[in-house]
């Protein structure tokens, strides 16, 4: 199974690939709870009430973003104040614990 495997909704796989290949950062946005039960080995957790403060963080990274949670609703969020601050991100959707459990 492929790594954009991992997430379900959003953005179309090519598109995350394309992330992938450009060494993109996953971003988990869920609640430190949640990133708890599972997340992509790797990726970053930020929660979503702690991104318009950690915009300094996330642009000292220089790298693209994927930005991922339980649903896609919560990265949906996140997407639009990256896009507002001029991070290069997209929503990788819904991040599911039952994929790599499973």
């Amino acid at each position: 199974m492929g790594f954009f495997n991992f997430f379900s909704g959003g953005n179309d796989t090519n598109t995350i690939q394309e992330y992938l290949d450009k060494g993109a950062i996953v971003l988990d946005v869920r609640s430190l709870a949640e990133f708890k039960e599972g997340h992509v080995e790797g990726s970053k957790l930020i929660t979503l009430n702690e991104i318009s403060s950690s915009i300094k963080t996330i642009k000292a990274w220089n790298k693209p973003v994927i930005i991922v949670c339980k649903s896609g609703g919560r990265a949906s969020i996140a997407l639009r104040y990256l896009k507002n601050a001029d991070i290069d991100a997209i929503n990788g959707g819904a991040w599911q614990n039952a994929v790599i459990s499973g």
